[in-house]
Order: C-alpha cells, then structure tokens, then sequence
C-alpha cells in the first residue's frame, strides 16, 4: 500500500504516518531521513544531495527523485510506503508519478487532512505554550513561523491537490477533528470504505 499524506504545516500528517507505519507495517519515508542517509552513504546521489544541504539550497527536483527511487526498491518497503513531505510541488507529483510507473507500483491512496489555517495557528500557539512551560521551547516552534510555513504550503504545495483531484486519487478527511477521528477517517479509507 503507497500512500501520500497532504495537509498544511501542523496538520498531524506525522502523527497519522507513524500510526499507519503501525497499523500496517508499512514504511514512512520521510524527505530529511533520506537525505541524510543518502548524505551520509557516500554515494554518488548522495554527494550530490550533500553539497546542495550544505550550500543551504533547496533540492532539485532529480535529486529527490533519484533518492526516493533508490529508497522504495529497499527490502523494507515492499509492503508499501507513506511519503508526508513529498511531493511539494505539482513537477514533483508528475515526477513521482513517472517514477512510481516505471516501477510497476501503484499509488493507492492520496489523503488530505483538511485544517483550517487558524485553528492551526491555535494549535502551534497551544503546543508552543504547552513545550515552553515544560522547558523544551523550540525556536520555530510559534505562531510566525507557521505563518510563514502556511503561505509556502498554500503557494507551492496546494496547487497539487487539483492534480491529484484530476487524476481521481485525493481523498479528504476532517483534519479539524481529534486525533482518533482522523484515524477512522483515514483507516476506512485505506481499507476500501
């Protein structure tokens, strides 16, 4: 089963991700692993990935689909896979989505959890309040940052829900509902219902 989780910065597609890896024994890949894997193998994608990640640029489009394919021909993913930073951008999911057919695989489920960019603002405000009373404050961990995280996500990633929609894939869940909610919408969905 090959699933890519969509939604905004906050919308708890990594907390999704890890109860499907559970659920399902499939594996989440996630971007920044990869990368730094690939960076720390030495091989030749894997230089290449290093020095655009030192250099503080954004990874070309090759780059991450040449990490990506090396990741899902690993042992572990033969049961499948969940991408939730990939892809960001509409040549991003045509890329995939050549690669994925190159391969034989299919992609079985496209599943967005739709949240309101103000309730994700409460959200990061609560849990940033929440880790700074505890002691464990992170620096971008606040409501400007997301902000700034949510006007990317809607520039740049948004505009491949339309793509997946075409192609009859994307699905949608309540990404406003608690956690257990979103669960059940998203297991009916994987499981056919």
């Amino acid at each position: 089963m090959n699933i890519i989780l969509l939604g905004p910065p906050g919308a708890g597609k990594g907390t999704q991700a890890q109860r499907l890896v559970d659920k399902f024994g499939i594996v989440q890949l996630s971007t920044g692993d990869m990368l730094r894997a690939a960076a720390a193998s030495g091989s030749d994608i894997g230089q290449r990935a290093k020095a655009v990640m030192e250099a503080g640029q954004l990874m070309p489009d090759d780059v991450m689909i040449k990490i990506i394919s090396d990741r899902i021909d690993e042992p572990d993913c033969a049961k499948g896979f969940i991408l939730d930073g990939f892809p960001r951008t509409v040549p991003q999911a045509e890329a995939l989505d050549s690669l994925l057919a190159d391969k034989g695989l299919p992609l079985d489920h496209v599943i967005e959890l739709a949240v309101e960019d103000d309730a994700l603002v409460a959200r990061i405000t609560g849990r940033a309040a929440e880790e700074a009373a505890a002691g464990n404050a992170r620096a971008d961990d606040n409501a400007e940052t997301l902000k700034k995280r949510l006007a990317v996500y809607h520039e740049q990633t948004a505009p491949i829900l339309p793509y997946y929609r075409d192609k009859a894939v994307l699905k949608s869940v309540d990404g406003m509902a608690d956690i257990e909610a979103v669960a059940a919408q998203i297991d009916a969905l994987v499981q056919g219902g």
